[in-house]
């Protein structure tokens, strides 16, 4: 058999009171740098740093608070040498974390929520992850209808990655990410991951965000909390990397960084010495 490249390790830090996974640990700027920069000692190539939750019903906070939240961890983490990615659907926000370091925007609304977001990142020359967005979390559960979704979320995202090309970005520098579980139902989720070479052009950078989601939870027995479903969002890491994903975007660095060690040592007779 022949290995795939390995996929990057983005980290994920959310500066927020309210995220489903791990709302409030990182709430405070210093708590974020240091899980950033351990994030960075378990493997992680990027950090992915967000001060708006999406969780389902999430609801939005002001432009002058998420950037209070993310801008100075933002800084923080690029003066330290970080590779930093902001996680933002305002192009205000995008801007001024670009101009604190950050070098890649995650816009979960694929430039849907904020009609500047285009020409910002056009303008700043970074890279710009365009996940498939419906609408607002207080909304989208509500937008999960598809005739096909696998030929409807493709067609969607092709539509999308036009407007951004013709708005200036560099076709090199977008990256998709399919939205698991935004506007989707668990098996909605599952149809998509059976089928991510049919949802974006052949060789475009794929980055999957499934770590600790609800639909992993649902193949877990009885109650528990959402740092449980690690040891299933590695699995799901290690099938990813099969399917040639570009990126994970995940929490738990440490238990995906040794899934896909696991994985390579199986792919290449042994460890890397």
């Amino acid at each position: 058999m022949s290995a795939r490249r390995r996929p990057e390790l983005w980290g994920v830090v959310n500066t927020t009171p309210d995220s489903f996974s791990d709302g409030g640990l990182f709430q405070e700027a210093d708590a974020a740098i240091r899980q950033g920069l351990a994030l960075v000692e378990q493997g992680a190539s990027v950090i992915d740093v967000g001060g708006e939750s999406t969780r389902p019903g999430a609801h939005r906070v002001t432009p002058e608070e998420e950037e209070k939240r993310v801008v100075p961890v933002v800084r923080a983490l690029a003066e330290a040498g970080v590779v930093v990615s902001v996680d933002t659907m305002r192009a205000s926000t995008a801007r001024k974390a670009v101009d604190a370091g950050a070098r890649i925007v995650n816009d979960v609304s694929g430039g849907l929520a904020d009609p500047d977001m285009f020409s910002v990142v056009a303008e700043a020359g970074v890279d710009y992850v365009l996940m498939h967005w419906r609408g607002h979390s207080d909304t989208m559960d509500s937008l999960a209808q598809y005739d096909d979704v696998v030929s409807d979320v493709a067609q969607e995202i092709r539509v999308r990655l036009e407007e951004a090309s013709q708005a200036g970005i560099d076709p090199s520098r977008l990256l998709v990410d399919p939205g698991l579980g935004f506007a989707k139902t668990p098996e909605h989720n599952w149809s998509l991951l059976s089928h991510l070479d049919d949802l974006v052009p052949s060789g475009m950078r794929m980055v999957v965000g499934a770590s600790r989601k609800r639909f992993l939870g649902e193949l877990l027995p009885g109650e528990h909390q959402p740092t449980e479903r690690d040891g299933a969002s590695a699995a799901l890491g290690v099938l990813l990397a099969e399917a040639g994903v570009f990126a994970l975007r995940v929490h738990n660095v440490k238990a995906h960084r040794e899934a896909l060690d696991v994985w390579q040592a199986f792919h290449e007779g042994g460890p890397r010495e």
